[in-house]
């Protein structure tokens, strides 16, 4: 059963040819890892937020040094769980324009190795091999500057919660002593 709608895709992938595959790949990996994060943000950690501030409410001990380093133990593992695939996601970024030079580099190779064998039409093979060989670059350009505004708004979020549950925190000391 023929998918017209998958036309332009093929093409896309023909043009862009093995390299483009694996930009695709790693693009798909990462918005994965994105939604993961929303998915863990949305149901995980803050459900796991409202819990520590429970736990270190019901401590009779808030001002203690001892009191105060359990404290930052609980912030920075319930954090560090929020971080945790972040190394993953800043690889992905780096990587993706690396896959598109390369798509670029093996395509020109094919470019000049097909103008070598044919002498017929030259600039116009030339030309359309040249755009074809760009689209690896283009691609894999593209997907990194999303990936690396996904990352910069996670890191952002990460900050922010921190701070949020520092304060979330203390101010739940203080409820409770009042």
């Amino acid at each position: 059963m023929p998918m017209p709608w998958l036309d332009p895709l093929a093409w896309l992938v023909e043009a862009g040819g093995p390299v483009l595959l694996v930009i695709v790949a790693v693009a798909v990996l990462l918005f994965s890892l994105g939604l993961e994060r929303w998915w863990f943000f949305r149901f995980h950690y803050r459900p796991a937020r409202r819990a520590l501030v429970a736990r270190w409410v019901a401590r009779n001990d808030h001002a203690s040094w001892s009191a105060l380093t359990l404290r930052e133990v609980w912030t920075r593992e319930l954090i560090a769980r929020l971080r945790a695939p972040l190394p993953w996601l800043k690889l992905l970024v780096v990587v993706c324009p690396l896959f598109g030079l390369l798509g670029t580099v093996t395509g020109m190779i094919t470019v000049f190795d097909s103008l070598s064998v044919t002498a017929v039409n030259q600039a116009r093979a030339m030309a359309d091999g040249v755009a074809r060989a760009t689209l690896p670059t283009l691609s894999g350009m593209a997907v990194s500057v999303v990936g690396l505004l996904f990352v910069a708004r996670l890191e952002h979020i990460i900050r922010r919660e921190d701070q949020r549950l520092h304060d979330r925190l203390a101010r739940a000391a203080e409820d409770a002593h009042a």
